[in-house]
């Protein structure tokens, strides 16, 4: 596919989540992605858009003719990522130091939940436990109740394969100036650690008391919330500036509004908002908010958000497969990115990327009998 990635070649070890996001947005961009699937294995997510772009082979990996198989496309390749727990690859004889012999320029990397390293490296752990020791999941939620799960895109996603995707790259850009490759320690709980730096800064200024709901950007200020329309659905409000709020008092026509700056008011504040907002549905206060800077939108459901307006015209959302999804991201004025492919089937490609690395007919058959690969 063509993107400014065009010409990188990545060996993709399959797994869940975080390291295929990770890989899909470097195929997004225009890199040549191989995923590694089990022999035999069925999807474990079906019709997962995260495997977009890409193309798979089956091959057993636990056989020694399969790590061959694997340690082969390294040596002609720019990135392999896997997502194991730390020692998987390793005994399976496709770990770091057997990889980097076949191929010093190989950039590693290492997808996982607590890292290579650490007390709780051998731990199994999953998004919500990943983002709560990181501090990241405590402050989201409304004073006193429990912290909000924020589904899992705070750990799998922006904390681990965006973490992984820029680390990747890193590691690329590096190498050419020392041509050495490198491995890649890609840990959600550092990444989710990362996303909160703002909160610590804001902590430490004292401009964040702590606690949940109670303050600027978590729900606690009635002027950066979300609020019920009439029709039971919600808009958003984020009217931070002063500007900006005078903006939204007009558009709710909120006459002798109660002192923002004053957190004592913000009950009362708040409770003004909310029976406002109450007035309209959600999509009349969307389109009388357009044109303003009141900092006014509407809450739109996943399946919603392709048909609006601002989405549409961007095309932010592209249909793959028959399956609506968000396009490739961000954007190139020189090397913009193609439509990304829909997921293969497990083992599509085997006989066509084997083929490529110097396989005949008669060896990719014997390895199919063997079962070493689909």
């Amino acid at each position: 596919m063509p993107g400014p990635l065009e010409g990188l070649k990545v060996v993709e070890l399959a797994g869940l989540a975080p390291a295929p996001f990770g890989c899909m947005v470097l195929a997004d961009l225009g890199a040549s992605v191989v995923r590694v699937d089990r022999v035999g294995a069925a999807p474990a997510v079906p019709g997962d858009v995260l495997g977009r772009g890409r193309r798979s082979i089956g091959v057993d990996v636990r056989r020694p003719e399969g790590a061959e198989l694997v340690l082969r496309l390294v040596a002609e390749s720019d990135v392999l990522v896997e997502g194991f727990r730390p020692g998987v690859t390793e005994r399976l004889g496709i770990g770091p130091a057997q990889c980097l012999a076949r191929n010093p320029r190989l950039v590693y990397g290492r997808m996982t939940g607590w890292g290579q390293s650490g007390p709780l490296a051998d731990r199994a752990g999953h998004d919500i436990n990943y983002i709560a020791v990181a501090g990241a999941l405590e402050p989201i939620g409304r004073p006193g109740q429990p912290p909000t799960v924020p589904l899992n895109l705070v750990g799998d996603f922006g904390g681990g394969g965006l973490l992984l995707a820029l680390g990747l790259l890193a590691a690329l850009y590096e190498r050419e100036r020392s041509g050495r490759g490198q491995v890649v320690d890609a840990a959600m709980v550092d990444g989710a650690a990362l996303l909160t730096t703002f909160l610590h800064g804001m902590s430490s200024a004292g401009a964040w008391s702590g606690g949940r709901g109670g303050n600027l950007l978590d729900g606690g200020a009635p002027f950066y919330d979300v609020y019920e329309a009439s029709d039971g659905r919600y808009v958003s409000v984020g009217a931070l500036e002063e500007k900006f709020y005078a903006e939204l008092v007009a558009l709710l026509d909120l006459a002798d509004a109660p002192d923002r700056r004053d957190p004592a008011r913000w009950p009362e504040l708040r409770a003004r908002i909310a029976s406002a907002i109450a007035t309209r549905t959600r999509d009349e206060w969307a389109a009388l908010a357009e044109g303003t800077d009141a900092c006014l939108a509407p809450v739109l459901a996943p399946g919603e958000a392709p048909a609006h307006g601002h989405n549409a015209e961007r095309g932010t959302f592209v249909e793959v497969g028959g399956v609506p999804q968000p396009a490739p991201a961000p954007r190139f004025d020189r090397t913009p990115a193609g439509e990304p492919t829909a997921p293969p089937t497990t083992g599509a490609d085997t006989d066509e990327v084997l083929a490529g690395l110097g396989l005949t007919g008669d060896e990719v058959a014997a390895l199919r009998s063997a079962g070493v690969v689909a």
